[in-house]
């Protein structure tokens, strides 16, 4: 009996956290991707025999993302190194249990969630930048902020030459 080499754990607990920061669209895509196509492979693309890898089976189905880190993590456990092949059985079951049970933990769909929250709470900051008060003449303190002074030795507009500091010492003087 031969011995066969075994994935490590790393391996697929990268492609199993690569699937998890997909959106819900994608790994819904590409289970239905991969359940359409006869060719799935790794190490490329497309071949020149019809085989497309988990990625553009998704690209195809509607979900549309670019997820490069899913692709090396593809790549890192299928131990592609650059060259391109059809999947194994093993290599798609493990694939597909992994989007299956990513599916079924994606109750709320945090990552979406995370993302409208963060337009939103921008979106208040922005306006609360642009209100300007009613009133021409506000009836109450006025606060201004000082501005920071510029570093820049030239001074801008100004034309005239910077003081020689040099010059009014007493020290250099006795020189």
């Amino acid at each position: 009996m031969r011995n066969r080499r075994r994935q490590s754990p790393n391996a697929i607990e990268g492609l199993r956290l690569a699937i998890d920061c997909m959106p819900v669209a994608t790994r819904e895509a590409m289970l239905d991707g991969i359940r359409a196509n006869e060719r799935i492979i790794t190490g490329a693309y497309v071949d020149e025999l019809g085989g497309v890898c988990p990625m553009l089976a998704a690209h195809r189905r509607g979900g549309r993302t670019d997820f490069l880190s899913f692709a090396k993590s593809w790549d890192r456990f299928t131990r592609a190194r650059g060259k391109s092949r059809a999947a194994t059985e093993r290599e798609l079951s493990i694939l597909l249990a992994q989007l299956q049970d990513s599916l079924a933990g994606a109750s709320g769909l945090e990552l979406d969630r995370a993302i409208k929250e963060h337009h939103q709470l921008m979106g208040r900051r922005l306006r609360s930048r642009r209100r300007v008060p009613d009133e021409g003449d506000p009836a109450g303190e006025i606060r201004a902020r000082r501005l920071r002074r510029s570093r820049r030795i030239d001074g801008g507009d100004n034309l005239a030459p910077p003081p020689d500091y040099r010059s009014l010492s007493p020290v250099s003087a006795l020189g």
